[in-house]
């Protein structure tokens, strides 16, 4: 893996030298081209000047802020790291809070963080009383050009950083039609305790794979060679309220018979 930041995690006056990679990107995606139908020729995106009408190259192209109608402030790749130097070469620590504290629509993107030269010792340091208190540590990084929360802790012998979301992007629920608590009745609720209870098992992430990327592939195979691609499946049938009893009690025996 390559490394895509360098710097330092503190906690308290401790700063363990890190060095930043991105945890996932594993498999690799279907990736598709857009094509002009008539001819099949592919379509690329040009940067092209509102004022000249022409392309524009890469080297000739700045980043600016507009702070006044019409009036640009151009920044460097050097203005961006000069802004606060201590910023972006920190993870800094603020806070330790139990781990069932954040709500999952906060966790954005994990990255490993590996210790630099000479930083094994301390950086065993905080992994192991992170294990042992079962907190994680809630810190804020610079990256691309912009600072983001994370929460840092172990997993296995490695510490994980996973961004967080801001406060101030997650939208409120409002607008939407839900229904309200006590709708279903007891007999059914025991029912669907008792299918969840015949449905648990242990977490095992090698068992879920994208299943429709694998179903894309045999189109396009199929196509490739000239065949039509027959449909596979059928869209799922909701289940009417009246019916709900009856259905609860069929998954029970259906699932009862998988064991068996």
């Amino acid at each position: 893996m390559r490394a895509m930041w360098s710097g330092s995690i503190s906690f308290g006056l401790v700063n363990i030298p890190v060095r930043l990679y991105s945890a996932t990107g594993g498999e690799a995606k279907l990736e598709f081209d857009l094509l002009h139908e008539k001819d099949m020729s592919p379509i690329r995106y040009a940067k092209v000047c509102k004022v000249e009408g022409e392309e524009v190259p890469n080297e000739e192209i700045v980043k600016g802020y507009e702070y006044e109608e019409g009036q640009y402030v151009v920044l460097t790749d050097d203005d961006f790291r000069h802004a606060d130097v201590t910023l972006t070469r920190s993870i800094e620590i603020e806070d330790f809070v139990e781990e069932t504290e954040i709500d999952d629509i906060y966790f954005d993107k994990p990255y490993y963080l590996e210790p630099d030269r000479g930083a094994d010792k301390p950086y065993a340091l905080l992994r192991d009383a992170l294990r042992k208190s079962g907190k994680v540590g809630i810190a804020r990084f610079v990256l691309r050009n912009r600072e983001h929360l994370a929460a840092v802790k172990p997993s296995g012998d490695v510490l994980v950083l996973n961004q967080l979301r801001y406060q101030s992007e997650i939208r409120e629920p409002e607008g939407l039609k839900l229904p309200e608590s006590g709708q279903a009745e007891d007999r059914e609720i025991d029912l669907a305790l008792a299918l969840i209870d015949k449905l648990t098992d242990h977490f095992q992430p090698e068992k879920y794979t994208d299943r429709y990327t694998t179903e894309l592939r045999r189109v396009i195979a199929e196509k490739a060679q000239g065949r039509v691609p027959a449909a596979r499946g059928e869209e799922p049938a909701p289940t009417k309220v009246a019916d709900l009893m009856a259905t609860l009690k069929k998954s029970l025996e259906q699932e009862a018979g998988k064991a068996a």
